[in-house]
C-alpha cells in the first residue's frame, strides 16, 4: 500500500472569559454558528449531542468526519472551554483549526484565558 506522508492533526483547547452571558446559555445559537463554520470550512458533521443544564449552561459535542468540536459553558463564572481537533492523514488541517477557533473567539467576543495547541 502506497500512502502519502503522515500529517498529524492539531488539537486546540481554549478557555474563554465571556461578558455576554446570553451566549453562554444559548445552545441553539452555538449549534447554528457551528453549522455555519462547518459549511464555510468544508467540514463534515457525523453527529451532534446537545445537553442543556438546569442553570441554562450547556455542553455540546460535534462529531466530525475529521474529528470533533466540543464546548462546555459556565455562565456563573462567565467562562467556557472549547476544543477543536481536526485530523487528516492526507493533509495538514492546522490552519483550519486555528481559523475555526478564531471564529468562535469572535462569536463569543471572548478573552482568552488559556490557549493550548497539541500536535497529535
Amino acid at each position: 500500500m502506497d500512502l502519502p506522508p503522515y500529517s498529524p492533526g492539531l488539537h486546540k483547547l481554549v478557555t474563554l472569559n465571556v461578558d455576554e452571558i446570553s451566549k453562554l446559555t444559548n445552545s441553539s445559537g452555538f449549534v447554528a454558528v457551528t453549522n455555519s463554520i462547518l459549511e464555510k470550512y468544508e467540514l463534515e458533521k457525523v453527529g451532534v449531542v446537545v445537553h442543556d443544564f438546569e442553570n441554562s449552561s450547556f455542553t455540546i459535542s460535534f462529531c466530525l468526519k475529521e474529528s470533533h468540536i466540543c464546548i462546555h459553558t459556565w455562565p456563573e463564572y462567565q467562562q467556557l472551554t472549547l476544543d477543536v481537533y481536526l485530523c487528516n492523514y492526507l493533509q495538514d488541517n492546522s490552519h483550519k483549526v486555528r481559523a475555526v477557533m478564531a471564529e468562535y473567539v469572535a462569536y463569543f467576543e471572548g478573552k482568552i484565558i488559556k490557549d493550548f495547541e497539541i500536535n497529535r
